[in-house]
């Protein structure tokens, strides 16, 4: 029995609904109900002890000024001191609950996209900027907090806290408490035509600064070349017309998010001022209509002190549906690439071969890319256990594409593709992934738990040997990006290290000798050849003729089709 690796069609996410920025908002906070219900539970208790704490003053003052001998005013103002107490317990365990849970959100989220991109492969993630891409799993992913450490909680809170005020205030006064109920829609009227608008622009707000960070990103990348042709200085104005347009953005966002606070500020004030009113004249005996007479002092009292309570629900929700403009404009982005469906899904499974020896079998498999049709195939292919293949034939003419659908980075169009191998292939190209940090760093992402016995090891068969004895901090020695400070042929071995580290039985190499002088090439064809004396099964794309001596069959791909094959 051997261990199947199928490439399967894609799954059936064309029958699934696609997700939506509000339909995965929803489905975040659902893992985390529990810690929002707490949240919004703890907030629930802010405002009780807020109504009580307003109740308790009412009182004191009423009874302050109107001199009733039976006033137990003392005891009144220690149950006010601890109403105040238990009120900023429950302010820090809504706080504390909700940033609990927006944390735990956020970290979900962003594993839900790095498992997506994993399963989208390199291919398809090509099109997309490295520095955009890390922009949107950094700064889009953190846009979320706000949304569900404020905004959710607030959401219940601004129906909850109002209607419990207006239940209390129609006791005392029907006719306040109607004043109160014309005004309280005007608020969420205006922070809903507000935040449509404010959605609109995090969204390009969200794409500018994404923009950015790629095109500065590449004129770090490429600061060599600029400085050569002159031309630093016309880079450098154009990060600085994108970074101007970014804070163009940002500011006209800011402005409208001022702007609507505002007016909604405005609202809440002309309607505490008309209660105001009513109270003062209720009073002084100007208002005899309805309720009016019967004003006392501690209901008008009340009312007053209530009044801005009832209102301070809505307006936290409306400086908190900034947030959620944020969070929908972040996960606009993020929801598209989580609508991408990846190339193939992967069924490990046990299956008998009629072949035991096989490792790799292809059979009329075909490729195609959108926009450029069928770039290969098709192909029959069968690679036995320990052979070498050596792919050849002109730039462009699928060889690449070859190695990528073995890899399982692309799925076949059109016939099968399968790989008897529990464990994925080892993979090195023609510049080979190098890492900021030091050369364990870069070594363990073959194995992270790997000992420096065994990384100096597959060091010592890529022929790196010499050059980390020379070196004074030996594994720990920094190396920069893509390499800075290592040569060609020394990134190269680097990587087949890693090679040498993995336990992948199957190896694809791309143009691994391509670009180096001709010493760096016969050393790493000698690294090559110590994983063929390992029992490794090598398929290398190449032109060079010792890389294809040592090969056991020689495939020639021209025009995406296999046209010969020979033996070595």
């Amino acid at each position: 029995m051997k261990a199947t690796t199928d490439v399967m069609p894609a799954n059936d996410a064309s029958h699934q609904e696609s997700l939506t920025p509000k339909r995965w908002l929803k489905e975040l906070a659902a893992g985390e109900r529990r810690r929002l219900t707490l949240a919004t539970l703890a907030g629930l208790g802010v405002g009780l002890c807020t109504i009580v704490q307003m109740l308790l003053l009412a009182i004191i003052i009423d009874r302050l000024l109107t001199g009733a001998p039976e006033a137990p005013v003392g005891v009144l103002f220690v149950a006010l001191i601890g109403v105040l107490g238990v009120r900023a317990l429950a302010q820090w365990a809504q706080e504390t609950t909700a940033q609990a849970a927006s944390l735990a959100i956020r970290g979900r989220a962003r594993a839900a996209l790095l498992d997506h991109l994993t399963a989208l492969g390199p291919v398809r993630l090509s099109s997309r900027h490295s520095a955009g891409l890390g922009s949107q799993l950094v700064e889009q992913v953190e846009a979320l907090d706000g949304y569900f450490a404020r905004f959710l909680p607030q959401l219940r809170l601004a129906t909850a806290l109002p209607l419990l005020i207006f239940a209390i205030v129609l006791g005392l006064d029907w006719l306040a408490a109607i004043f109160l109920l014309l005004a309280a829609p005007l608020i969420p009227l205006f922070m809903a035509l507000v935040g449509m608008g404010a959605q609109r622009l995090n969204q390009a707000q969200f794409a500018a600064v994404t923009r950015l960070s790629g095109h500065f990103l590449d004129r770090v990348r490429g600061i060599t070349t600029l400085q050569l042709f002159g031309r630093t200085a016309t880079a450098a104005a154009e990060v600085f017309a994108a970074a101007d347009d970014y804070r163009a953005r940002s500011m006209k966002t800011l402005r409208i998010a001022f702007l609507s606070s505002a007016v909604l500020e405005f609202f809440a004030s002309v309607a505490i001022a008309v209660i105001a009113i009513y109270v003062g004249f209720g009073l002084l005996g100007y208002i005899t209509y309805g309720p009016s007479s019967s004003l006392t002092l501690f209901s008008g009292l009340t009312i007053l002190l209530l009044a801005p309570e009832f209102f301070q629900p809505l307006r936290s929700l409306s400086q908190h549906y900034h947030d959620r403009a944020a969070a929908l404009g972040a996960a606009e982005a993020l929801v598209a690439i989580l609508n991408e469906t990846p190339p193939e899904t992967f069924e490990r499974r046990s299956a008998d071969s009629g072949n035991n020896d096989a490792l790799v079998r292809l059979s009329e498999a075909c490729v195609e890319h959108a926009g450029r049709g069928q770039v290969l195939g098709p192909v029959s292919l069968e690679v036995s256990r320990g052979e070498v293949i050596a792919l050849t034939g002109p730039s462009g003419a699928g060889k690449s594409t070859l190695l990528q659908l073995i890899a399982g980075f692309v799925a076949p169009s059109e016939g099968s593709a399968e790989v008897m191998s529990e464990r994925r292939p080892a993979w090195m190209d023609q510049r080979p992934l190098v890492i900021q940090g030091t050369i364990a760093d870069n070594l363990r992402l073959a194995d992270t738990q790997a000992s420096d016995e065994r990384m100096q090891a597959a060091l010592q068969r890529a022929g790196l040997a010499g050059l980390l004895s020379r070196l004074p901090e030996g594994l720990d020695t920094p190396v920069g990006e893509r390499g800075a400070g290592l040569s060609g042929g020394q990134a190269q071995r680097l990587a087949l290290a890693r090679v040498f580290l993995s336990d992948a039985a199957l190896v694809l190499l791309d143009e691994p000798t391509a670009s180096l002088d001709e010493d760096s090439e016969a050393e790493v064809a000698a690294s090559l050849a110590r994983l063929v004396e390992e029992g490794r099964t090598l398929i290398i794309a190449t032109h060079h003729p010792a890389l294809m001596a040592m090969a056991h069959r020689v495939v020639r791909i021209q025009a995406g089709q296999q046209v010969e094959e020979a033996t070595a």
